[in-house]
Order: structure tokens, then sequence, then C-alpha cells
């Protein structure tokens, strides 16, 4: 999703803090996230945590 790359560039933050503001655990943050942006189908939960974890509605993430 080269939208969720483009606000977690501008966001500045790492995938390690994005991941654990999307509420995954410490120990799985970073892997999770990279997971995320290497995987071709995120589920709509997934989307939703990035949404929120940015603080921008889903809408955004699709534009």
């Amino acid at each position: 999703m080269e939208v969720v790359r483009k606000h977690l560039k501008s966001s500045e933050m790492t995938y390690q803090a994005l991941g654990e503001k999307m509420g995954y655990p410490p120990e799985s943050a970073r892997q999770s996230v990279a997971q995320f942006l290497r995987g071709g189908d995120p589920r709509v939960g997934t989307i939703r945590r990035f949404a929120k974890a940015f603080g921008v509605p889903i809408s955004k993430l699709f534009r």
C-alpha cells in the first residue's frame, strides 16, 4: 500500500513506533508493520489500525 508508505514517511515514525501505536506488542510491532507493507491484500481491520495510528480517516489510505 503505497499510500500507507507515504503516510509513514511523512510522519517520520519508525516501523516499531507505528506498530506499537497500532496496538501490536513491542516484540512483534516492527515485524507486523513490515509484513503488512510486503503483503498485497491487507485485512480491513489492519487498515483501520493504520488509519487510527496516523490519525486519518480510512478513506485517506485509498487515495
